[in-house]
């Protein structure tokens, strides 16, 4: 064990975090790597004590009775001192860049997510659907119950001798990766299933049937667990998300809970006023339209919305009224509005809108003249 001043080996204060540490470590492993100072004896002396130290000051108990009691407070052998090959420690130093750390024995490999986009008309989101899906996916196979093997023996593997890791030496580089020959399992199989080649697993499309809740919107997605692809080697299922894309509806928008329409009504009962009727998800409805309603104005209809997913609470359904101008009239069509529009006057208080207009027209072009 080192009897130098922990944090003096690694070049930090006694406050230094654990992040601070771990930076000064890396960077002073990278210095003394011996396969970095092949002329400098001490360079493996050196790294060994970089390594101690930082075992002890990056566990916080360790941490405390060194602070406390120095190398008196860890006893022989409690600062974690060299143990295994420089690989092996270089291999922890890079761990997170290199596959995220040193892993050992053999690797169960779970099942992959898998997605499905469902598109839904607006009425089956709002109020809720059953479907039934067929999912391709990868299943566990039935004759050899995912093993992969025939009589369901497995070999340890001779690559790895059972790790499911190897060791891979780049240069100044020591890497553990998964082992090509068994994909981590540590085993592999002598006599391969024939109805799944030894892989476990067999290709097929599977019936899934799925409650949409009511209220869903564009872009939820609903977790299906353990109905993604079969895992490898006995590992478990993925699962499977279920993606809602609601088609564009030839009447409303919808906005959150809220949903929106246009409505349009003629001259006459936007003048004179009038009930019309309007649509909803739940059939129609009548709506009074007072007298003098602008074209544009917006009317909402409280609880005709959409129930919420998740508050349960319902949406307004926001009608907005849209003056519809008459087309193709006749001689005495026109006739009669021209007298009508004679009668109101050339000045007329009965266009609020139209005389703001004008007066906010004057107002401006007499600022603008010197």
């Amino acid at each position: 064990m080192s009897k130098r001043d922990y944090y003096e080996i690694l070049g930090v204060s006694k406050t230094a975090t654990e992040a601070e540490m771990k930076t000064s470590y890396r960077r002073l492993a990278m210095k003394f790597h011996p396969d970095r100072n092949p002329d400098d004896d001490t360079a493996q002396e050196k790294f060994k004590e970089c390594k101690e130290a930082y075992e002890v000051l990056k566990d916080p108990q360790k941490r405390a009775a060194y602070d406390q009691y120095g190398h008196a407070g860890i006893g022989q052998g409690g600062g974690g001192g060299f143990q295994g090959d420089v690989g092996d420690i270089f291999g922890d130093i890079f761990g997170d860049i290199f596959g995220g750390g040193r892993r050992r024995g053999p690797q169960q490999q779970r099942g992959a997510d898998l997605r499905y986009p469902l598109e839904l008309d607006l009425e089956e989101a709002v109020s809720g659907v059953q479907r039934e899906l067929k999912i391709p996916t990868q299943a566990e196979c039935d004759p050899c119950s995912g093993s992969g093997s025939q009589d369901g023996k497995r070999e340890t593997c001779d690559t790895c001798n059972g790790a499911g890791q190897v060791r891979m030496q780049q240069g100044m580089f020591s890497m553990q990766q998964t082992c090509p020959t068994c994909q981590g399992s540590g085993s592999k199989v002598s006599n391969p299933c024939p109805a799944c080649h030894g892989h476990g697993r067999v290709r097929e499309t599977r019936t899934i049937s799925v409650k949409i809740p009511s209220g869903v919107d564009n872009g939820d997605r609903i977790r299906l667990t353990g109905e993604g692809e079969a895992g490898m080697n006995g590992a478990g299922s993925g699962d499977l998300y279920v993606e809602v894309r609601v088609k564009q509806h030839p009447i409303f928008e919808r906005d959150g809970d809220d949903l929106y329409c246009d409505a349009p009504i003629d001259f006459t009962m936007a003048t004179l006023g009038g009930e019309m009727e309007v649509p909803t998800l739940d059939g129609q409805v009548k709506l009074k339209i007072p007298a003098g309603t602008q074209s544009g104005k917006m009317f909402r209809l409280r609880g005709k919305g959409v129930k919420s997913v998740r508050s349960q609470r319902h949406g307004d359904l926001l009608c907005r009224v849209r003056l519809e101008t008459p087309v193709n009239l006749n001689k005495k069509q026109k006739a009669a509005l021209t007298g009508f529009q004679e009668s109101l006057g050339e000045h007329s208080h009965h266009y609020p809108d139209g005389n703001s207009w004008l007066d906010g027209l004057k107002s401006f072009f007499s600022r603008a003249q010197p």
